[in-house]
């Protein structure tokens, strides 16, 4: 593989696992709604149940704002690691 080639390689690569903790996200909140349906079925307020999805919307949101955080400190030090400090250099 080119040296060239492997920034475009990791971004790929990245990207790829960005979109896998998304969806894994997404399927973890679907679990959790098919859950709480479950159990509460006719036992809770519509108010209630609406309370505790968006909480688990909120913790799932956080989760893939925080994947995306590290992802991109990671990209962002590969990026420096392969293409060096361009300041640096230039010093």
């Amino acid at each position: 593989m080119a040296q060239a080639d492997k920034p475009v390689q990791l971004s790929e690569e990245v990207l790829e696992e960005i979109k896998e903790g998304q969806e894994a996200a997404i399927g973890a909140v679907r679990g959790f709604v098919s859950s709480l349906d479950e159990t509460l079925a006719g036992s809770a307020s519509p108010s209630q149940a609406e309370q505790i999805v968006d909480s688990a919307l909120k913790m799932a949101d956080k989760l893939v704002e925080t994947q995306y955080d590290f992802l991109k400190k990671v990209v962002h030090s590969a990026g420096e690691a392969v293409g060096g400090d361009k300041e640096a250099e230039e010093a």
